[in-house]
């Protein structure tokens, strides 16, 4: 009779009493560069500050009586900061003394800072005209 007190395959093989196997040298990718791994080519990226309400593109230095062209809602408040948390008490990750209200009217506030983020350009820029747009289509 077997020591082993299970007789299933692949239960507690010799797999300890055998030798490891000689390392193999890798097979080289030829794009690879020999001081590391070749850099993936990344889409380049910006950063933006866009309308909290509709999406608009604006400018990042924000002047305080600022308003978004499309929607009309003030720049310079509690909506459009980067320290707007409504989890947080007053609505803001920075101590505050007051509630500030409303949050999408213009304020004052000190620790104001445009809400910012990093977007992908994804896209190509489009034909100038529409002459040269339909020469593309056929290149």
């Amino acid at each position: 009779m077997s020591e082993r007190k299970y007789r299933q395959r692949g239960y507690q093989d010799d797999s300890r009493e055998r030798e490891p196997a000689p390392k193999q040298p890798k097979n080289r990718d030829p794009r690879e560069r020999p001081d590391g791994p070749k850099t993936p080519n990344l889409m380049a990226s910006h950063e933006v500050f866009r309308c909290s309400r509709c999406g608009n593109l604006l400018a990042i230095p924000v002047e305080p009586a600022a308003r978004c062209a499309r929607c009309g809602v003030d720049l310079h408040s509690c909506i459009q900061c980067v320290s707007f948390d409504t989890s947080a008490r007053f609505e803001c990750a920075q101590p505050l003394s007051a509630r500030v209200s409303p949050k999408d009217g213009r304020n004052s506030c000190a620790s104001f800072a445009p809400r910012t983020t990093i977007e992908r350009q994804t896209g190509t820029p489009g034909p100038t005209t529409a002459r040269q747009a339909f020469d593309d289509l056929f290149k």
